[in-house]
Order: structure tokens, then C-alpha cells, then sequence
């Protein structure tokens, strides 16, 4: 591969990234000289810098962050709804988005670990309850972070009080978790890939003892970014039966394998990257200094992943910072930039997790104005699309939920209302 290939690759494909990060993209090229006996460490050393500088600039993030303290759950309220049956709805309601902006993020009534396997070893999974006091009984929400660098529950945090907190004859239990290896849960150093993710997803909603107890017509799922896509997955086998999907600014490609493929060359090449930020030393020392810092982060955020620029504050960066601290914070975004999170390969494969649920469960997709090209394009994709009940755009990019939570909890909470009646 030359250089010139890759060059007309970066330039002519990225539409979504300026023409600064697209020069930086081009250093990926360098990539290829791993191939070549007779490099020298220091010129070894300089293409990972480059790498992992190209990493920092292009990891989709999550949410905010404050001090969170677990507390001893009580136990779920049994509870039993009759649903109305959905009707298809393809026109979106349009909304007064003028006043609408980031607010504060209200406080969970519960948090807590949930302890799963993963092969040896047992690992705490965070997640945070949010319902209004009432005694009358629940329907329960499952809201799952975008995957990114920086994912957090706290992306969803004030969409999920939000919800729960509106009066109605039916009331709403939004649980919000940290997927193994980001936010506040534990990063165990395993293989992680789609699987691995859809897996947990799969155990989190079935678990006997697990904070969801799901019934037959229970759970409704929102999710965002990648997370979406494999909440659609796991549902389309079969292996979770929610009773609706939001899918939220939904992705399904990670960037260095819809820039340069996924032939074998190129797989080799990005196991070489996954092996380098695995590494005990050069990992962190590479992870350290070109993604674990507040810079990467702002650029990140302001470019691409928050619409208004504004709306990044010092305090934001700041909070999103620790969480690239915590022991473990590599594996998975290392997973992430090179394609072992996605859950299909191409658009046509993006288009079919919704066929199926044709005639069979609502699902909502929520695009957004503000979106990189490429995400915009595969967003767009979808309106119209067999699967897709309704199709509604709101003000934001990446992370809509987090950026403009009152927009996008009251389009999800429009969506209960058509399909689950008044009472939502």
C-alpha cells in the first residue's frame, strides 16, 4: 500500500473530520511500515505516537461526571402492564427546541454494582436507578451509554429523571449502566468485541438476579451511538424481547476500518495497534500521553461529537479526564477505534437489524442537524426504512442526549406516549 493510496483514502472518504484531522488521519499510513524487518525502534516508536494521537482525535465520548456513592438497592417492585397495541407512526411531531439546552444533571434516587463473570474473573458493573416515589407500579426503561473513550452513564442521566419524574397514569423506571471496561464499572483486561458486549447486554436484561427482572411485556431500551446497533442485534436473534427501541444518533462503524477496509492486511495491522495499547508499558505510556489529557478530550468534543462548541466547559473536560484514569481505561477503547465493537459490517448489513421488526415493535430513531457527514449519511439512511416506526431529527451531534436532554427526553417520551397510550 502507498502513500498516495491512503492519502486519496483520507481525503476523498472522511467527509465528517476538517482537513487538519484528515492530515492527521494520513499518519495511519505509517501504520503499514510495521510490515518492514528493518525499522528502528525510535521510527517504531514515532508511528505509535502518531496512532494514538489519531485515536485521541477521533473517540466519541460520553457524559458528565459527579460524585457518586452506591448504596444498598431495594429490592423491584412485581408489577404487570397491559400494552396497547403500537401503531405505525412515520411522521415526527415537530417541537419548540428554542429554550432547550444542557442542563443540570438531577441526582439518582438509587446506584449500585452488579457482579458478573467474566470467565475468571468477577467484575462490578455500575448502574444507577432513577423513578419517581410512588406506590402504584412500574414500566421499566434500559438506557445504554454510547460506546466511546469517555462513556458514562451520565450521558443519559438528566433524559432518564427526566421520564421518571413526569406525572401519568403509568410511571417510568429509567436504569442506566456502564458497559464492562468504561464509565464507572470495572475495565477488566480481556478480548472485547461485539460479542463480548452483546453478551453483557444479554445477561444484564436476563438475569434472574440482575437490577432489570424483566417480564413479558416490560422493558422498553434506548440506546445510543454503537450502543444501539447492538441492542437492535441481540433483539433481532431473538436474545432479548424488549418491548420498543429508541435508537439515539445510532452508529455502527468504528474509523480506522471505514477509512481503510477490513482486508486481511488491514485486520493485521489493527491487531498490531490492539496488541501495542494492550502492552504493560508502551500502552499506558502511549494511552497517557495522547489520549489521557484534557486537550484531546476538548478538541474531541468541540469538533465533532457536541454540536455548539460552547456547551464544552472546563468542568465538563475536566470530569471526562478521570475517567480515562481508571485503572483499565485502554482495553476497550483500543477494541473500539479498530472496528472489534461493530456489530455489522457495512450499511446494507446497518439496514437489515431493522427489517425485521416490521408490524412487530415500535422502534424510534432520533437523528440529529449537527452530525459528522458520515454518521449524518448512515443516520439518514434510515428514514423510511423497513423497521423504523418513526424518524425524528433534533439540534445536536453525537451525544443529543446529553447535550440537549430536554429536546431528546421529550421526543422519546412522545414516542411512549403514541405507542403505550395516554397513560404514559
Amino acid at each position: 500500500m502507498t502513500m498516495r493510496y491512503f492519502e486519496r483514502k483520507c481525503l476523498t472518504s472522511v467527509g465528517d473530520i476538517t482537513t487538519t484531522q484528515k492530515k492527521t488521519l494520513l499518519n495511519f499510513s505509517y501504520f503499514s511500515v510495521f510490515t518492514n524487518p528493518s525499522l528502528s525502534p525510535v521510527s517504531i516508536l514515532q508511528v505509535l505516537h502518531l496512532l494514538m494521537a489519531l485515536s485521541a482525535t477521533f473517540m466519541l465520548p460520553s457524559s458528565p461526571s459527579s460524585n457518586l456513592c452506591t448504596k444498598i438497592r431495594r429490592p423491584f417492585l412485581s408489577h404487570s402492564v397491559n400494552l396497547i397495541t403500537p401503531l405505525k407512526i412515520r411522521a415526527s411531531t415537530t417541537l419548540d427546541y428554542s429554550n432547550v439546552s444542557v442542563n443540570d444533571k438531577p441526582s439518582p434516587l438509587k446506584t449500585g454494582n452488579w457482579q458478573r463473570k467474566f470467565k475468571d474473573n468477577s467484575v462490578n458493573i455500575y448502574y444507577e436507578e432513577h423513578v419517581k416515589e410512588s406506590t402504584e407500579p412500574y414500566q421499566n426503561i434500559l438506557m445504554m451509554p454510547t460506546i466511546s473513550d469517555v462513556s458514562t452513564v451520565e450521558e443519559w442521566r438528566s433524559v432518564a429523571g427526566d421520564i421518571a419524574q413526569r406525572n401519568g397514569s403509568r410511571n417510568w423506571r429509567a436504569t442506566i449502566v456502564d458497559w464492562p471496561g468504561l464509565g464507572y464499572s470495572d475495565r477488566p483486561k480481556i478480548d472485547y468485541n461485539a460479542d463480548v458486549l452483546e453478551k453483557f447486554l444479554v445477561d444484564f436484561i436476563n438475569s434472574p438476579n440482575g437490577p432489570i427482572k424483566q417480564s413479558e411485556s416490560d422493558l422498553v431500551i434506548f440506546g445510543g451511538g454503537h450502543a444501539a446497533s447492538i441492542v437492535l442485534h441481540a433483539a433481532k436473534k431473538g436474545l432479548v424481547k424488549p418491548k420498543a427501541i429508541a435508537a439515539v444518533a445510532p452508529t455502527w462503524a468504528g474509523l480506522l476500518p471505514i477509512v481503510f477496509g477490513r482486508d486481511s492486511s488491514m485486520e493485521t495491522r489493527y491487531g498490531l495497534l490492539r496488541g501495542t495499547l494492550k502492552a504493560p508499558a508502551v500502552g499506558w505510556m502511549m494511552y497517557n500521553m495522547l489520549v489521557s489529557n484534557e486537550n484531546a478530550i476538548q478538541s474531541q468534543y468541540k469538533s465533532h461529537v457536541y454540536a455548539n462548541p460552547d456547551n464544552v466547559s472546563p468542568e465538563f473536560v475536566e470530569s471526562r479526564y478521570a475517567l480515562t484514569k481508571r485503572k483499565g481505561a485502554r482495553y476497550l477503547p483500543a477494541a473500539f477505534l479498530t472496528g472489534l465493537l461493530d456489530p455489522v459490517k457495512s450499511r446494507e448489513e446497518f439496514l437489515e437489524l431493522f427489517v425485521d421488526f416490521e408490524g412487530k415493535i415500535p422502534v424510534l430513531v432520533v437523528s440529529t442537524k449537527g452530525s459528522p457527514k458520515r454518521s449524518k449519511a448512515e443516520m439518514e439512511a434510515l428514514k423510511g426504512a423497513k423497521g423504523v416506526s418513526k424518524f425524528v431529527e433534533v439540534p445536536g451531534a453525537l451525544l443529543p442526549q446529553e447535550e440537549y436532554p430536554s429536546v431528546v427526553a421529550e421526543e422519546l417520551y412522545q414516542f411512549l406516549q403514541e405507542y403505550f397510550g395516554s397513560a404514559a
